[in-house]
């Protein structure tokens, strides 16, 4: 067994509505309960949400930002990544992640979706695309349990 923790992409849309946003949450508080470390995109919406939840429970969060200004962080990230790589960054967040959690999103959180599955990794789906090969969650408790298996 890996002496480092299991690491869950939580990835959705850069601004959200308040059930997406409590979805997030959630599912980050959940994660972090787990002790997972939460790994997202840095910026708001589901990101900023899901790193809320996980550190409201003191957890790890990691953000990949898509340029060089650490400013634009969300605040409840542990670790901001400045890549400068622009939405390149979404293959990285899904190549470290052991899981990965889409919590609704657009066309940026469709090509994370696409990326995970073509690579083999597990993706949960929690009111996001209908995509075949992602698992539906039926809450965030549900996909947390999916994530971690």
């Amino acid at each position: 067994m890996s002496p480092h923790p299991p690491h869950v992409a939580v990835v959705g849309a850069g601004e959200c509505g308040d059930e997406e946003a409590a979805r997030a949450a959630e599912v980050g508080r959940r994660l972090a309960e787990a002790g997972a470390v939460v790994v997202c995109g840095g910026l708001g919406g589901v990101m900023e949400a899901a790193c809320r939840g996980a550190r409201a429970a003191g957890g790890t969060t990691v953000g990949l930002l898509p340029d060089d200004n650490r400013a634009r962080a969300n605040p409840h990230l542990t670790v901001a990544l400045a890549t400068g790589l622009g939405e390149i960054r979404n293959t990285l967040i899904v190549r470290d992640a052991d899981a990965v959690v889409a919590i609704a999103g657009g066309y940026g959180t469709l090509s994370e979706i696409a990326f995970a599955l073509r690579i083999g990794k597990r993706v949960i789906g929690l009111a996001t695309w209908d995509v075949r090969g992602v698992e539906a969650a039926s809450d965030p408790a549900d996909a947390v349990a999916r994530a971690l298996r």
